[in-house]
């Protein structure tokens, strides 16, 4: 019994000095096989969501080892372009691409007795994996641009927020290299998980910012510990640590109210109330409540602009219709005229005059639609059925002037 109160009281001790806080089941099973892994050089695999602090526990491991006096290297695959990360790992000789100047060492000839923390490992390019494999097996690697062998001894930490096994089906990831990285695994869990942890953790938090502001923490509320329960943590403790450091700032270290989270949850952190179905199952994409007032809103004002229009079509076509109409009773008035005209002639006369009243009848047909829509020649070029063009060839042909169509 005196044991293992002295071993909880030893591995508190710990959690506080690496800033693994929490006595969840959940946490003290991660720290209890972060305990047995520490003193060997087994290859770790951590995972767990963005946010779980798979770099805290990184820096636990190397802490607790034997290599703790040698250096801890950390690397974010994710953050190093894909054409540059193999140069950044391994090192480059001078010339081995355009800007490499001189001879430059890689994160492994640094890291060298010391550990390699591999963040985001599943960001890592295919040829690059090869290398790394290689490494890990027999600690040998080239210079990028080199051919000579090097030997390095180096403990390798990965870390991951997907799924290697999925990755691996998918074919982005090397089966052997997971085999190899899988030596042992410690798996975080999402803040949601154990949320009686978030007393600890915002205590230790306010605490932590408060030294470097020099103020006191007043604490929280029980009530404002049930708001914070209520969220979902999609960041996880980084988000809530993010959160407490902005309150604990602005407020001075106050004592902290449901009143005041409210302030600062919603921009960042919107109440969890129940879990929403992912679009990736969903036969259409879903949305929350304001993106679809927001798109239910445009697409009504979007309905009433297109009904807007097709009103003042309607009334422009109602103009046109009743603007062709007393047109053509003019112009069958014109025609009525010229047939009793030509029937009193003589056949071949009759037929002279007949070229020349067509000719009449579209002069005058032209300056009775150009008087009808007040000399408008692109509606009184649709009145008559002909083009724009053939409108204006015609005034011309029949030397027209505005003074006539007025």
């Amino acid at each position: 019994m005196q044991r293992q109160t002295i071993h909880r009281s030893f591995r508190h001790l710990l959690q506080l000095r690496y800033g693994i806080i929490g006595d969840s089941p959940e946490i003290q099973k991660a720290v209890e096989a972060l305990e047995m892994v520490s003193p060997t050089d087994l290859t770790v695999l951590i995972t767990g969501e963005t946010g779980t602090g798979k770099e805290v526990f990184a820096n636990a491991i190397h802490g607790l080892s034997n290599r703790k006096k040698y250096p801890l290297i950390s690397v974010n695959c994710a953050a190093i372009p894909e054409t540059l990360l193999e140069a950044e790992l391994f090192g480059s000789e001078k010339g081995a691409y355009t800007s490499s100047v001189e001879l430059r060492k890689g994160f492994f000839e640094t890291a060298d007795k010391g550990t390699i923390f591999l963040d985001e490992i599943g960001e890592m390019p295919i040829g690059t994996q090869v290398k790394l494999l290689r490494v890990l097996e027999s600690g040998e690697f080239s210079r990028l641009g080199s051919s000579d062998i090097r030997k390095v001894d180096v403990r390798v930490i990965a870390a991951t927020n997907r799924s290697l096994e999925d990755e691996v089906a998918m074919g982005n990831f090397r089966q052997d290299l997971f085999f190899r990285l899988n030596s042992v695994q410690i798996k975080l869990p999402p803040l949601r998980s154990h949320l009686q942890d978030i007393p600890l953790l915002v205590d230790y938090f306010g605490e932590k910012i408060t030294e470097k502001l020099k103020v006191r923490f007043e604490g929280i509320s029980s009530d404002a510990i049930t708001v914070l329960k209520s969220l979902p943590w999609q960041g996880n403790i980084r988000e809530l640590k993010n959160l407490i450091d902005t309150i604990v700032t602005i407020e001075k270290g106050a004592f902290i109210t449901p009143e005041m989270l409210l302030k600062y949850i919603p921009p960042a952190l919107p109440e969890y109330k129940s879990r929403e179905i992912p679009n990736s199952s969903s036969i259409v994409s879903l949305q929350s409540k304001e993106e679809f007032e927001a798109d239910s809103a445009l697409i009504f004002r979007t309905l009433l602009d297109i009904k807007n229009d097709i009103a003042d079509i309607k009334r422009f076509l109602g103009k046109i219709a009743n603007d062709l109409d007393a047109l053509y009773g003019e112009v069958g008035e014109i025609g009525a005229t010229v047939n009793h005209y030509n029937s009193k002639a003589s056949a071949s006369q009759a037929f002279d005059d007949e070229i020349q009243s067509l000719d009449e009848i579209e002069k005058i047909m032209i300056i009775k639609a150009l008087k009808r829509f007040d000399n408008n020649r692109r509606q009184a070029a649709f009145a008559l059925g002909i083009s724009e063009r053939t409108l204006y060839r015609k005034i011309n042909e029949y030397g027209l002037e505005q003074s006539d169509t007025l």
